[in-house]
């Protein structure tokens, strides 16, 4: 016969813990992003500023967002946010291709067999000239 007190007990025990080692795995996961954010941000600052000969191989937008039901006095609200980060792929003479996050300015001028001099500082897009 199985004590219904001795199951209590155990679960005062075991909560603690689960609730501590999801609080570890949580904030580990955000130390950890921020400092490969800035292991990045350095290595970028480290390299040197190249411009090279490129061309625009190809374009891509990546939208992400929420969406949320409020009520509010018998009436349903809905809401919801979307951000879009946009990404152009540049290929070199050499055949190789790095792919940068740019502005969604710099997206729109941008098109696809634009050739020009491409301006980057690691993985950090700073520009690209587009030739006449």
């Amino acid at each position: 016969m199985s004590d219904p007190f001795f199951m209590d007990d155990t679960m005062f025990q075991i909560v603690p813990i689960f609730i501590a080692v999801i609080f570890v795995i949580v904030i580990g996961g955000i130390l950890f992003s921020v400092f490969k954010g800035i292991g990045q941000w350095q290595k970028n600052e480290q390299s040197p500023k190249l411009n090279v000969q490129a061309l625009v191989k190809s374009k891509r937008a990546d939208v992400s967002g929420s969406s949320n039901m409020h009520l509010d006095q018998d009436h349903h609200i809905h809401s919801s946010n979307t951000h879009t980060t946009y990404f152009v792929t540049f290929e070199f003479e050499s055949g190789d291709r790095s792919e940068f996050r740019v502005s969604g300015k710099e997206y729109g001028l941008l098109s696809e067999g634009d050739i020009g001099i491409l301006n980057f500082q690691g993985t950090r897009y700073l520009g690209f000239e587009r030739e006449k």
